[in-house]
C-alpha cells in the first residue's frame, strides 16, 4: 500500500504527483483513519467551467459568484463540449465502478449533466438540487427525452434530505465548495449512505488554474478530508491523476 504525502498547496500536490507518477504508475492513494495525508493548503449546482476572471472575489461567496449568470447561461455552460473536455465524464463513470442497479444521489445535480449519464449506466438516480429553476429544467429534459431512472428531489440548503441508508453512493461534483457548515451537512449525508456505500467528491484543485471558481472559493483536498473526518468518515481514497483540473475523493 502506498501513501502519497504532499505539503503546503494543491499546486505542489499536482507538481509532486506528476514527478512521482513517472516513477510509479499507481494512480490512487488509499488513506484510512490511521494514515495521514498532509496537504496544506447559496445554491449548489454542478458549476464552473468559466475562466478564473474574477481575481478579487473576497467579498463574494461561491454561490453569489456562480449566479451572476442566468440559469439558462449556466445550463449552456454545464452541458457544453468545453466541459466535456475537462470533466471527462466517461473516465469518471468508469472510476465510480459498476453502477447497474445501485441507487445514487447526485447532490448539486443542476442541469443533470451527471444524473443523466449515471441513469444511462443503469443507476437509480436521485437528482438533488436546491434550485427550483434547475429542477424544472431537468424535469423538462427528462420528459422531452423520455429519461428513466431519475427522481427529482428539491433539497434544503442544510440537508441532503436522505432517509437513513437510502442510497449506495452520493456524488458531489463541483459543488462541495458551495455548501456551508459542511461537517454537519456531510454527517447527514453519511447517515443516508448504506454501510458499504461511499461518498464521492470531485472538485477543483485549490490553485491558479484556468477553470473553476476563483482560488479563494475553492476547497483544498486536505480541507475536504479534515472536514469529512469531523463528519465521521474514516477511510479515504484520493485520485489526483484522472482529471486535469480536479481531484476525486472517495470517503467511507
Amino acid at each position: 500500500m502506498l501513501i502519497f504525502v504532499a505539503t503546503k498547496t494543491d499546486a505542489k500536490v499536482v507538481k509532486h504527483w506528476q514527478s512521482f507518477k513517472k516513477i510509479n504508475k499507481m494512480k490512487t492513494i488509499i488513506l484510512s483513519s490511521v494514515m495521514t495525508l498532509t496537504i496544506s493548503t447559496a445554491v449548489f449546482s454542478q458549476p464552473h467551467h468559466h475562466k478564473n476572471e474574477a481575481k478579487d472575489s473576497t467579498k463574494t461567496t461561491a454561490n453569489h459568484y456562480m449566479h451572476q449568470s442566468s440559469t439558462e447561461a449556466l445550463i449552456k455552460r454545464f452541458e457544453s463540449p468545453e466541459r466535456d473536455a475537462y470533466q471527462q465524464p466517461e473516465k469518471v463513470l468508469k472510476h465510480l465502478g459498476n453502477l447497474k442497479g445501485i441507487k445514487v444521489m447526485d447532490i448539486g445535480a443542476g442541469s443533470g449533466y451527471f444524473s443523466v449519464k449515471l441513469a444511462e449506466k443503469g443507476a437509480k438516480v436521485i437528482a438533488a438540487d436546491v434550485s427550483d429553476e434547475f429542477q424544472m429544467a431537468l424535469k423538462k429534459r427528462m420528459e422531452e427525452n423520455n429519461l428513466k431512472n431519475i427522481e427529482l428531489r428539491k433539497i434544503p440548503y442544510d440537508s441532503p434530505a436522505l432517509a437513513d441508508g437510502e442510497v449506495d453512493k452520493v456524488l458531489v461534483v463541483n459543488t462541495y465548495h458551495h455548501i456551508e457548515n459542511r461537517s454537519d451537512y456531510f454527517a447527514k449525508v453519511k447517515k443516508g449512505i448504506k454501510p458499504n456505500g461511499e461518498l464521492v467528491i470531485i472538485d477543483f484543485f485549490k490553485t491558479d488554474i484556468p477553470l473553476g471558481p476563483p482560488t479563494d472559493h475553492k476547497v483544498s483536498m486536505d480541507e475536504v478530508i479534515n472536514e469529512l473526518k469531523k463528519s465521521g468518515y474514516t477511510n479515504f481514497e484520493v485520485n489526483v491523476d484522472l482529471l486535469p483540473y480536479q481531484y476525486i475523493i472517495k470517503a467511507r
